[in-house]
């Protein structure tokens, strides 16, 4: 008999569903439970430091705390089955890894917590749900709910900001959907590490809350597609008549792509400078300690920053996650030899991406005992 991970997860939490649908794809088999569950806080939060999900124990006992690492875990074992062997599609799937998980942030939220008439009933049901079956279970709901409307804030959605949120977030999901029209995945026609990380925002909020999904439904069917399928362990590409089985080849990046990354640059290329400038003038002032948090609720807040996007200034939480998250697109683009380097170039620069290639911290950040800190 095969001893199965336990995933603890939940349905509606966007990071969940990016290490779900990696083990769904890879034939991993999981059992997946709430932190709700007793087990979570007596046997898992010890190890895995940070109350917060994914977190996977492997058959053999170990606590992996976060999505991405998870993901790696998998991956080292098996020789990175995820990852495209070309320098552009390397690049090009670690790229979107980044901004499905940090980059869309605000839509995720927008559209979550902004249309309660139609979303309410709906998500509470799964807040109250997370929570374990005591007195104060509906208080503890209200403070959960009340705690992540904050967050949609401190990450930048305002009445202000809202328009602007909304006209990016529909111009990429045309954008996305013209894609997914030709292809079943991002880089053809299996999933890359690139997938999973998109699916974060695309599934749990963008994809199954009622007025985002009928949203996408309506307007983007083969980008609903595309989240139905990535949580499907086949291809589950009957559409597709003539559909391969292997990322595209010769390292192509479709051009269908592109235009994708250049609506999605309008948000993300900004603040991924103001953010790079206030967390670095940040660490020369406090020259935190190696070892010292980088990253989740244990770390010191940075402060806000302030970007242009179309005209309209948004101000959100600095973040050194994304840049933790960057690293591997930067390191894998620097590792490149140099004809290599310009052939990424060439993509990023027509994508208007170019920005993200160099824009780094003074200090990287590395895992540690299942925490991000400082190197």
């Amino acid at each position: 008999m095969t001893l199965q991970h336990i995933l603890y997860a939940m349905p509606h939490s966007l990071y969940s569903g990016r290490a779900r649908s990696y083990l769904i794809k890879n034939g991993i088999p999981f059992e997946e439970r709430s932190t709700g569950h007793e087990s979570f806080k007596a046997e898992v939060l010890p190890q895995g430091k940070l109350p917060t999900i994914p977190t996977l124990v492997t058959a053999d006992g170990e606590v992996i705390r976060d999505g991405g690492a998870i993901i790696e875990h998998f991956e080292i074992a098996n020789g990175r089955a995820c990852q495209p062997a070309g320098p552009r599609q390397q690049v090009i799937s670690a790229l979107f890894d980044v901004i499905g998980t940090d980059g869309l942030l605000r839509p995720a939220m927008h559209y979550r917590w902004n249309f309660p008439d139609d979303n309410l009933t709906f998500v509470r049901y799964h807040f109250l749900h997370s929570q374990r079956d005591v007195p104060e279970r509906e208080e503890k709901t209200e403070a959960m709910m009340n705690r992540m409307r904050h967050a949609a804030m401190i990450f930048g959605v305002t009445e202000q900001s809202q328009p602007v949120v909304e006209a990016l977030y529909l111009e990429y999901l045309d954008a996305l959907n013209k894609h997914f029209e030709r292809y079943p995945y991002l880089l053809g026609w299996r999933p890359c590490i690139g997938d999973f990380g998109l699916l974060a925002p695309m599934y749990a909020h963008l994809g199954r809350d009622p007025y985002p999904a009928r949203l996408m439904q309506q307007r983007a069917s083969a980008v609903y597609r595309w989240v139905e399928r990535m949580n499907r362990e086949d291809q589950d590409a009957p559409e597709c008549f003539n559909a391969g089985n292997d990322f595209l080849a010769n390292d192509e990046v479709p051009e269908t792509l592109i235009p994708v990354l250049k609506i999605l640059a309008e948000d993300f290329v900004p603040e991924t400078l103001a953010v790079a400038d206030l967390i670095n003038n940040w660490l020369a002032e406090h020259q935190p300690e190696a070892g010292a948090i980088a990253v989740g609720r244990l770390a010191e807040a940075l402060g806000m920053a302030d970007f242009s996007v179309r005209g309209e200034t948004i101000t959100a939480l600095a973040q050194p996650h994304r840049f933790y998250l960057l690293q591997r697109v930067q390191d894998t683009f620097r590792a490149l030899p140099q004809e290599d380097q310009k052939s990424v170039a060439a993509i990023m620069r027509d994508a208007g991406m170019s920005a993200v290639l160099s824009t780094a911290l003074t200090r990287s950040i590395v895992r540690s005992d299942n925490l991000e800190v400082w190197d």
